[in-house]
């Protein structure tokens, strides 16, 4: 567990900051996971200003973090900030290229979704991304649950087999199963799709996906390898997973904290604690166990609700 915040029964306070916590623990993670899959790949979604120490982009860099990662994902950066399918006002997108522009002159890939569906937008957020060197996905819904069909999804199509994160020129990002009857149905659609990256959740709404499956998942349909990532949320607890249980809505542990208004079911939590950082080893022992190539984490930024 994170030393030096188990002890914190409440907020970090000040033994630790909301980011040194965070940062502490992925650091943690990456570890872990390392030496039981050496190669094993991380990929942090939102909260680059962790790959600074103080609260500027030209701060020191935080070293044991930027080692601990193989990429960086952003949403909303040129698009979906506010509403989606509008313009990321430029005083936001300029704040996090600030750090983004900075994690890629230190070897991380980043990876971007911007929410946005007409023509155009979708065909500058492309041409936005790759300007900066970024691997874009212009996702038509924020439920993450919708394959593109217009071009130019896939962007840069390629034959390559694809075994380093740093080949990779496309992705897709599909964790919501909703739209598909069953398990095998998404499956299928999953791997019919020509793209270098796919990020998927371990579990669908009928069954976790198996071994068998992501072995599926990890050959393009032309036959040449890919990389497959697992979606995992760190910073938030959601009431449809596996490890929820129903007596917590009535009487919640001391580490699960307030609903997401945005999102119904996820909930924020105090990522520090023992318990939660228990729950979220075991997830991790699953998706090592299927043969993941590495993990995608979601609401590393939670450390600002506590910071604000």
């Amino acid at each position: 567990m994170l030393a030096g915040c188990a002890i914190l029964a409440g907020d970090p306070g000040a033994l630790t900051s909301p980011r040194d916590a965070m940062r502490s623990w992925i650091i943690e993670i990456s570890a872990t996971v390392r030496a039981r899959s050496p190669g094993f790949l991380l990929v942090a979604q939102n909260g680059e200003e962790l790959i600074a120490l103080g609260d500027q982009p030209d701060a020191s860099l935080a070293t044991g973090y930027l080692e601990a990662l193989d990429g960086l994902g952003r949403e909303d950066l040129f698009f979906g900030y506010a509403e989606d399918d509008e313009p990321t006002p430029w005083e936001a997108t300029a704040w996090m290229l600030s750090y983004l522009d900075r994690a890629v002159t230190e070897g991380l890939c980043v990876f971007t979704i911007d929410y946005c569906w007409s023509p155009q937008n979708v065909r500058a957020s492309y041409d936005r991304n790759a300007a900066h060197g970024f691997t874009a996905f212009a996702a038509p819904d924020r439920a993450l649950d919708v394959i593109p069909t217009a071009d130019p999804f896939p962007i840069q199509r390629s034959d390559a087999a694809i075994t380093r994160l740093t080949e990779v020129r496309n992705f897709l990002y599909l964790i919501n199963p909703r739209q598909y009857a069953d398990t095998q149905t998404f499956v299928s659609a999953l791997a019919a799709v020509d793209v270098d990256l796919l990020i998927v959740d371990a579990e669908s709404e009928e069954e976790p996906l198996t071994a068998g499956d992501v072995e599926r998942l990890k050959w393009k349909p032309g036959g040449a390898r890919r990389l497959v990532l697992c979606y995992l949320s760190i910073g938030e607890a959601e009431d449809y997973r596996d490890y929820w249980d129903s007596r917590w809505t009535e009487d919640p542990p001391g580490w699960l904290l307030s609903e997401n208004p945005v999102w119904p079911g996820n909930y924020t939590v105090r990522y520090w604690d023992p318990a939660w950082q228990a729950i979220v080893d075991a997830q991790l022992d699953c998706i090592l166990a299927a043969g993941f190539d590495g993990v995608y984490l979601d609401c590393v930024d939670v450390y600002e609700r506590f910071e604000n």
